[in-house]
């Protein structure tokens, strides 16, 4: 199902999202709705889960694509990574969401941002929200890491697979990087080092939980390593999965393990034994 719209109509949207009362249990529904900060179409999917009673309290995760992939990679994709956070969110019957956050190559600038606050808004406005836990693989899971880091308000937790922490250092994919950020990181420094999560690690102070490769050449771990080792410092709760000889992926099982990790300890006890609305 897709949907469209902007005002406020009940079965169909605010800025595009769907009232509880219009969406069915174990519904994927494919949403379209006018940007806070620019007026344009942007899009996410929505995932319900089984069971879902309109009047009850529900958690949700977000799930947040790599480079070169879009909305629908953690919805349907086959990847351990993929597989993985869509197994964690029907186990616990939480609302699934996967935004574009603006395209392939967001890389979590600006526009991305602000397009995901107006979801997480919109979100609580049509259902029950308890807790709000946001994951990615790669680029993805570098979006969470930066999401997380610049709105702790807003987040409860947080599954980061093969991402980078820090921005500055990390020299892949520099021109999509550069768009997505307004320019380069001689242009543009303040904007590189304020979506660079291990530059803010006090600001995390919920669960969270990073996997990592020693081998891994696209996205090297080393930032992340560091800022697990603050965050463990600060007697944060964070659970590390780091594979020296592994490469630029996270197996189903080390996947399920980091978001059993944070959703253990976000959840209620009535979503972590998965007991009917």
């Amino acid at each position: 199902m897709t949907l469209h719209g902007s005002g406020f109509i009940l079965a169909l949207a605010v800025s595009g999202v769907m009232s509880s009362t219009a969406i069915n249990a174990a519904e994927t529904v494919d949403v379209a709705f006018s940007a806070r900060l620019d007026g344009s179409e942007q899009r996410y999917v929505i995932v319900m889960p089984d069971g879902f009673q309109p009047t009850a309290q529900v958690s949700v995760l977000i799930a947040l694509h790599g480079h070169g992939s879009d909305r629908w990679q953690f919805v349907k994709n086959g990847r351990d990574e993929c597989r993985a956070a869509r197994d964690a969110a029907a186990k616990r019957r939480m609302i699934f969401v996967s935004p574009d956050y603006r395209g392939t190559t967001s890389w979590m600038g600006p526009t991305a941002e602000a397009d995901l606050v107006q979801i997480i808004e919109d979100l609580r406005r049509q259902f029950r929200v308890g807790k709000l836990v946001i994951s990615g693989g790669s680029m993805g899971g570098t979006a969470a890491l930066t999401f997380a880091s610049l709105h702790p308000d807003l987040i409860d937790g947080v599954v980061s697979m093969n991402g980078t922490a820090n921005l500055v250092e990390y020299n892949g994919f520099p021109d999509a990087i550069s768009a997505s950020f307004g320019g380069s990181k001689q242009d543009r420094p303040d904007e590189y080092r304020k979506r660079s999560a291990e530059l803010a690690a006090e600001k995390l102070t919920m669960p969270i939980s990073v996997t990592t490769g020693g081998r891994d050449t696209i996205v090297p771990p080393d930032s992340v390593l560091r800022l697990a080792r603050q965050l463990r410092e600060k007697n944060r709760a964070v659970r590390l999965i780091h594979k020296p000889e592994g490469e630029h992926a996270t197996n189903y099982a080390d996947a399920a393990e980091a978001f059993d990790f944070v959703l253990d300890r976000v959840l209620d006890a009535k979503e972590r034994t998965q007991k009917p609305f």
